[in-house]
């Protein structure tokens, strides 16, 4: 997202994501409420993103509507449909999205409310990331796949094709913009879930700081390794 925005190399890119070890620590000092605002804002970028994209697209919106009707033409179609899946119900997610971020009381009532706040919230969620998913595939299916093309394959080339395709300048800075707020997003939740099954259940207790860099370093040398090679 980085390198399609500013033109950066990709290497720089990636030894700038250390970074969001410290962006992580600032959140959580200030507290959990700030930090899931911060995930929320993250989101409606990527959804307004998307959804401005799709407006200058202009999908036919009866297809778009008989898209919604579950259906499985070919093999292609089935893996598109897992990858949705896969993307959208995560575990870590779900487990954030629990009750570990509430000061419940411990008994059958405070449990109970626990629980219909932790569906209501997931649904919420889990939906909102659906249409997420669902506005990228209205956008490809769109922009590529109608006018024939099959064959973009990379993030990179759709970036690059999106402007002259779509007769926009703010298309591909849309979709870059995008790409580095769900990479931001996706960040936090997973770092936020990993930190709580280390402390909660391996009882690791390790300095915030030292947690952060060892865990983002150790993430980082194979993205590295892998651009080098």
């Amino acid at each position: 997202g980085i390198q399609l925005l500013t033109g950066l190399p990709l290497i720089w890119g990636v030894s700038i994501t250390v970074l969001d070890t410290f962006l992580f620590l600032l959140l959580q000092r200030l507290g959990m409420r700030k930090m899931e605002a911060f995930i929320i804002a993250l989101v409606a970028v990527i959804g307004l993103s998307f959804l401005i994209e799709i407006i200058i697209a202009k999908p036919d919106l009866g297809e778009v509507v008989k898209g919604f009707v579950p259906s499985i033409p070919n093999n292609t179609a089935l893996y598109i449909a897992i990858g949705i899946i896969g993307a959208t119900v995560m575990p870590h997610n779900l487990y954030l999205h629990s009750v570990q971020t509430r000061k419940i009381k411990r008994d059958d009532a405070g449990i109970k409310r626990a629980l219909k706040l932790n569906f209501i919230d997931s649904a919420i969620a889990l939906n909102l990331a659906f249409f997420v998913n669902a506005a990228i595939l209205v956008l490809a299916a769109t922009v590529f796949f109608k006018t024939g093309r099959t064959d973009v394959a990379e993030i990179k080339q759709a970036h690059e094709l999106l402007a002259p395709m779509l007769g926009s300048g703010l298309a591909p800075i849309l979709f870059a913009v995008a790409l580095i707020a769900s990479g931001q997003s996706s960040t936090i939740t997973g770092t936020l879930a990993g930190q709580i099954v280390m402390e909660g259940y391996l009882h690791l207790r390790i300095n915030p700081m030292v947690r952060r860099l060892l865990t983002r370093v150790i993430a980082i040398i194979p993205a590295v390794l892998v651009i080098l090679i």
